[in-house]
């Protein structure tokens, strides 16, 4: 796989008929191992190891409803108090990282109220701080780290 702009990630990965596995230890089991999920993984890593965000409030491949539609975020981060404060959306490496991207997470973002998303191809990564009230984001220049 891709190296990616991220630190390294100790990810633990099985050959099963010729295909590549990578142990997700959120939802604990083998999943395999696309350009997408190779994101997933190291920006989990990356979430928990160097921003310090607690592996207890990540949630990965949460379903909501959007439109009478079922979605999925990749990655979902809570606070302490349950409120969504972070949503990362995972695309691989080869996926240009267009406004059009950004629109569509964002939509979801303000339907579930969170504080900030993330989009991320795992050689870039952008973050923008949403306003509910106003229905716009703002990008910042780095992702925050978890505050306890």
């Amino acid at each position: 796989m891709q190296k990616l702009n991220l630190p390294h990630a100790a990810l633990s990965l099985t050959e099963r008929a010729g295909k590549t596995y990578v142990y997700d230890q959120f939802r604990k089991k083998d999943i395999l191992l696309t350009p997408e999920e190779w994101v997933r993984q190291h920006f989990l890593h990356f979430l928990i190891f160097a921003l310090h965000y607690p592996k207890t409030l990540c949630n990965v491949e949460r379903g909501l409803r959007y439109n009478k539609l079922m979605k999925r975020t990749d990655i979902t981060v809570y606070d302490r108090q349950g409120h969504i404060f972070l949503i990362v959306e995972c695309k691989a490496p080869e996926i240009k990282l267009t406004q059009k991207v950004f629109e569509q997470v964002a939509t979801y973002s303000y339907a579930l109220k969170a504080q900030h998303i993330v989009v991320t191809n795992g050689l870039q990564h952008f973050c923008c701080k949403l306003d509910h009230e106003n229905r716009k984001y703002s990008f910042l220049e780095n992702i925050p780290s978890f505050e306890v």
